[in-house]
């Protein structure tokens, strides 16, 4: 998959920092990322045809997908969003505005949005898993390449960029010692487990037996519930597009 990346921040951010963060993440797609999901793809920046963002139609895209960096909030305030727009084009923002009150860096969010995007380009797919709080509950976890790890980020030549979960983590079958995120942090002494979470990062899922889409962080975690709180202020978060069908999401902070 070629991802066009479109600067849309007038002047904030001038093009050879993004490029800078482009060639970093290309080698987090390329050394990090696809060893372990055979999945590749390339980001590439390209010109802008107009004076903002036209989801409806992406007259700048050359390749599969289009991400938008923007120094504003579109109808979703989220430090990065992707959906699929209705000619069935995957694309995503990253809002540097909303990464500032985050005071996280924006080259970590553009390398989420595109490790999720290259992951489930179509936001459509679920793995089954057990619920994080109900013993004996299965639940469909939604398929997130960043967001259970999303506060961690290590550096490839002086750029952030995003930690993520390997494929071991949607198993369901913990290993002695097995790796279920690329870093491997230690938190309170211990690794992150399969369908676990990270703190300052939540995970999603679906919920059979409510009929709805939930969400969950650990306790007391307010970094976590402030990054979601942001990303569903606007009741847009891509997820609950898609899946608006099956039931309104629901925030299960503390459970």
């Amino acid at each position: 998959m070629i991802i066009s990346v479109i600067n849309h921040t007038d002047g904030k951010l001038k093009d050879e920092q993004i490029l800078d963060a482009i060639r970093a993440i290309n080698r987090q797609i390329s050394e990090d990322f696809e060893p372990y999901w055979s999945i590749g793809g390339m980001l590439r920046l390209e010109g802008r045809s107009g004076k903002q963002p036209n989801r409806q139609n992406p007259i700048d895209m050359r390749g599969d997908a289009i991400i938008y960096i923007w120094d504003k909030s579109d109808s979703v305030k989220a430090m990065g969003y992707h959906d699929k727009n209705f000619h069935g084009i995957p694309y995503g923002f990253v809002f540097t505005s909303i990464s500032e009150k985050m005071d996280e860096s924006w080259t970590a969010t553009l390398s989420h949005e595109s490790l999720e995007m290259l992951l489930d380009p179509e936001v459509n797919l679920l793995v089954a898993g057990p619920h994080p709080v109900t013993r004996g509950q299965d639940v469909f976890h939604w398929y997130e390449a960043c967001d259970a790890v999303q506060s961690e980020s290590y550096d490839i030549d002086g750029i952030a960029v995003s930690n993520f979960l390997l494929p071991l983590y949607f198993t369901g079958g913990d290993e002695f010692q097995g790796r279920n995120d690329f870093l491997g942090s230690t938190h309170d002494g211990k690794t992150l487990t399969s369908f676990g979470v990270n703190p300052g990062g939540y995970i999603g899922f679906f919920n059979p037996a409510l009929a709805k889409h939930e969400t969950f962080f650990r306790k007391n975690d307010e970094k976590a519930k402030k990054r979601f709180e942001i990303k569903s202020g606007l009741g847009a978060a891509r997820r609950s597009i898609r899946y608006k069908k099956l039931g309104k999401q629901q925030l299960s902070q503390d459970i």
